[in-house]
């Protein structure tokens, strides 16, 4: 939080030098990050707000389930009810009042949903904070009452090392080796970006090494660390995603009415497609005249990723719930769900010089990182004080170090091929330039006399040369 706050006073001040913006500027492009219009309605039934009909339908279900679910001896009913029932109306008011944020797919409203929620996650967490271990596990316990009587088993993966079979191998294959790459497939169509990915990657398995002796999960045999999660989870995720992102950027994008379909197939296969992007545009992290701010501000994301999957372990490690308790998955699903447009306000507000101001649901994101964190450090006072904290140290000079390798890899890797495009830019330019004199004096381009031009092709060329760069 405070690299992110040294970061946002840095790129102020650096842009207030280069270019003082009017406040219209800044305020346009906050909206385009915060708060996207959707473009060219034909069903306007469904994004219009209809607040009045609303509001009558959600007093009605109130006063019934007031009424007719209400218990005089039940309390713990009556009290879950009336969480509900708050629930209820704080969603309903993020739908009409809360931003809809940098997507418009497949509605805004799912997107205000997804911040209404993540907004009271976060009070939650708030309110957990200032409570001590044994109030929590009771409220999780009132919540989910069969974590009280079932205690998760770790599964213990650094046993028998030396025993490697192909039946010891295809059980390690379970669903948890399934969601490990599905969930990378996702984080690089969220990132785009190979070597941010493989640079996350690697330094998230040092981040298993440095924390064995808090998180015994994290031990895992060589050929298990090696080939089942960083070649095989991470590797084919990786490359998986990426193939999807490039399929996509190089797909056109020409979205019709559902009114101008004639066919009820056509109907339906445009409602299910209403679920997938509207677009798709490539993503550029560090380009060639990439600053040493955009490296810290990508390497302040590697932190930040890697401390929301530390925060995942510690959890469900310290209050003792399973990683397949729906605790857990619902927890990582709305996870998953905050980031993506987080990403995509992060990445605009790094890339964009315009950009000032950070958008909404990356601040509920930090603060939502930044407090679990601290609960699991409150909560878990006796395994954080069996620290060693050498290992802590290596950990986090041995990240910087080789993040920062990794990302001056990159920041070469994406100047060079810069420099390879601008060159070819211009040997092209330079190369339609003396076409064109050649073919207005009447020679060809190898030297030769040639015909005489047709009009159109000679006005194409003077069209070309009259707007600047052809290319």
């Amino acid at each position: 939080m405070i690299s992110m706050c040294v970061f946002h006073m840095y790129k102020m001040a650096v842009t207030r030098r280069n270019h003082r913006r009017s406040a219209s500027e800044i305020s346009d492009h906050f909206r385009f990050i915060n708060e996207q219009s959707v473009e060219d309605i034909t069903l306007e039934f469904f994004y219009k707000p209809h607040t009045l009909t609303l509001l009558v339908a959600a007093l009605v279900a109130t006063v019934y389930f007031a009424f007719a679910k209400t218990s005089e001896t039940d309390n713990d009913g009556n009290i879950r009810n009336g969480l509900c029932c708050v629930v209820f109306f704080f969603l309903l008011i993020s739908l009409l009042a809360f931003p809809n944020g940098p997507f418009t797919r497949p509605h805004p409203a799912v997107w205000r949903v997804v911040f209404g929620v993540s907004v009271m996650y976060m009070l939650f967490l708030v309110f957990a904070l200032f409570q001590n271990y044994d109030d929590i596990r009771k409220i999780m316990f009132w919540f989910f009452p069969d974590l009280e009587a079932n205690q998760p088993l770790e599964k213990e993966y650094a046993v028998n090392c030396s025993d490697i079979t192909f039946e010891r191998f295809w059980s390690h294959l379970d669903w948890f080796a399934f969601s490990h790459f599905f969930g990378w497939i996702v984080k690089a169509m969220m990132i785009r970006h190979w070597g941010i990915l493989w640079t996350l990657s690697l330094t998230w398995e040092l981040t298993e090494f440095a924390f064995i002796h808090l998180l015994p999960n994290f031990a895992e045999c060589w050929w298990d660390a090696l080939l089942l999660d960083f070649l095989i989870c991470n590797g084919l995720g990786i490359c998986l995603g990426l193939y999807l992102c490039k399929k996509l950027e190089i797909t056109s994008f020409h979205w019709d009415s559902i009114r101008d379909i004639r066919s009820t197939s056509g109907k339906l296969k445009r409602a299910v497609l209403q679920f997938t992007p509207a677009s798709w545009t490539q993503v550029r992290w560090l380009d060639p005249q990439s600053s040493y701010m955009r490296v810290i501000a990508v390497y302040i994301m590697i932190f930040i990723t890697q401390l929301v999957e530390l925060n995942t372990f510690f959890m469900k490690h310290i209050f003792l719930f399973a990683p397949d308790h729906p605790l857990c998955i619902l927890r990582i699903v709305l996870i998953c769900l905050m980031v993506t447009p987080v990403l995509r306000q992060y990445y605009s507000y790094v890339t964009d010089p315009a950009c000032k101001r950070v958008g909404t649901q990356l601040w509920v994101f930090t603060a939502v990182t930044i407090i679990e964190s601290l609960i699991c450090v409150k909560c878990g006072l006796d395994l954080f004080a069996q620290t060693i904290i050498r290992n802590v140290v290596l950990w986090l000079l041995a990240q910087m170090l080789l993040t920062l390798i990794c990302l001056y890899g990159i920041v070469l890797q994406t100047r060079k091929a810069g420099k390879v495009d601008m060159d070819k830019s211009r040997y092209t330019k330079k190369w339609v330039e003396n076409s064109y004199v050649e073919e207005v004096n009447g020679l060809s381009p190898g030297g030769g006399r040639a015909e005489p031009p047709s009009p159109h092709r000679y006005n194409t060329r003077r069209r070309g040369m009259a707007g600047g760069d052809p290319n």
